[in-house]
């Protein structure tokens, strides 16, 4: 079994994703060892692990998670071992294979299509006009609470009929279950308590919506019929703790780092205001690739198999980390750039394609999208007060704190 070379760090050690170093490490892994093997140290959010195979290419990513049957998710999509009802509790249909996870993903198919997300718009402007409103009171606000978070926490909370009263609650909850390995969080055990209060949440949800059904989601995922087969009580409550996790915390980190990106780049921004029509889709695009807000996700070799010329057996543990091939310089010109302009932009940060490709794709693009069109015509001079502070973490790529001066601007002026 190959291993990692010398002058390569292990990239299960919390010190390399602290690491200043860790892009040179992963261009030097797309050169030159595009699959290595590494062990899995105990950490404060693991215990010691039985390796796995790191994959790190464009190329090769898109590969594995186009094939679901060399490549499974039935045994988890974590890095780490769980036991595989243990797997299903915690992520739901992220892990799970066809047919299994087909059927599944059909209840809510409908919901996330292009065609009945654009007509969100209206109501997402609404709701987006109301938080800019309240960040502005005082010309000051931590945007990535504040305006990042409280955007997909107030879409996702109204698509599933969250209760206003309960929204600050579920928001909390939703950061805690996230497998951050942020020492803030807590470990493993705070991330799976956080899971079953979800969870608890959405039983509960579900009683309301079975005897008195309204039109939002939770009502179709409680009644809807498919082969004469509604989802049980435990399976509704996984699908809720997986549409509000994916839902609010990936938005809120992509809305995140696109500001500190096109503040730090203020040209493309100074572009992107000037002319939102020729930026509307490419911007967002491009923020989506610089911040691939999930770092990687796992598969399992189900039948012997190789990668870039190395050999994977039976019951391997296979890692995509998506955020080395949204930097692969043989897909991306100049990759380390923030370009809003980029076309075309094939990034993986909705997974790649197969089966498991992000649901709330559609979604995500439209909040981004609408929260900066809307946040240029209002704060136009909008700057960081304070340096971010952005989560420690393998696996999700989140900022926890961005401190802005919001300077409003009259309309006429833009």
């Amino acid at each position: 079994m190959g291993g990692v070379p010398s002058s390569v760090p292990c990239l299960s050690e919390p010190s390399f994703w602290a690491s200043a170093d860790r892009e040179k490490v992963f261009a030097r892994l797309r050169d030159h060892h595009p699959v290595t093997w590494h062990e899995e140290p105990e950490t404060v959010w693991s215990e010691r692990g039985r390796g796995y195979w790191a994959v790190v290419r464009h190329e090769d990513i898109r590969w594995v998670t186009r094939d679901p049957r060399r490549f499974i998710s039935g045994l988890g999509t974590e890095l780490f071992d769980l036991p595989v009802e243990a797997a299903r509790s915690y992520s739901g249909m992220l892990n799970m294979d066809p047919p299994e996870h087909t059927r599944f993903r059909t209840y809510v198919n409908a919901a996330f299509s292009m065609r009945r997300v654009k007509t969100l718009a209206v109501d997402i402007r609404s709701t987006i006009s109301t938080i800019l409103d309240a960040a502005g009171e005082n010309r000051t606000c931590d945007f990535a609470k504040e305006v990042a978070d409280a955007l997909p926490t107030a879409v996702t909370c109204d698509l599933l009929g969250v209760p206003d009263a309960d929204r600050r609650e579920i928001a909390r909850l939703s950061r805690a279950a996230v497998p951050l390995g942020d020492p803030e969080y807590g470990g493993r055990d705070a991330s799976f308590r956080a899971v079953d209060e979800l969870k608890d949440y959405g039983k509960h949800l579900r009683k309301d919506r079975l005897s008195a059904p309204t039109d939002d989601l939770l009502s179709v995922l409680a009644t809807r019929e498919i082969d004469g087969q509604r989802l049980d009580e435990d399976e509704f409550a996984t699908f809720f703790e997986l549409l509000v996790t994916a839902g609010i915390e990936t938005t809120g980190a992509s809305i995140a780092h696109g500001l500190v990106a096109l503040l730090e780049h203020p040209a493309q921004m100074t572009a992107w205001r000037s002319d939102p029509a020729t930026y509307a889709t490419s911007a967002v695009e491009e923020i989506l690739r610089w911040s691939t807000p999930i770092v990687h996700f796992r598969r399992t070799v189900a039948t012997e198999v190789e990668i870039a010329g190395t050999h994977l057996t039976d019951g391997d543990k296979v890692v995509l980390f998506y955020s080395s091939g949204n930097r692969d310089e043989t897909v991306f010109d100049d990759p380390y750039r923030f370009d809003i302009g980029r076309t075309p932009n094939p990034h993986l940060t909705f997974g790649g394609g197969g089966p498991h490709h992000c649901l709330g794709a559609h979604l995500a693009r439209l909040e981004i999208r609408l929260l900066f069109e809307e946040l240029f015509v209002r704060f136009p001079d909008i700057r960081l007060a304070e340096d971010p502070v952005y989560m420690h973490s393998m696996f999700f790529n989140g900022v926890k704190s961005l401190p802005s001066e919001l300077t409003p601007r009259s309309r006429q002026r833009i």
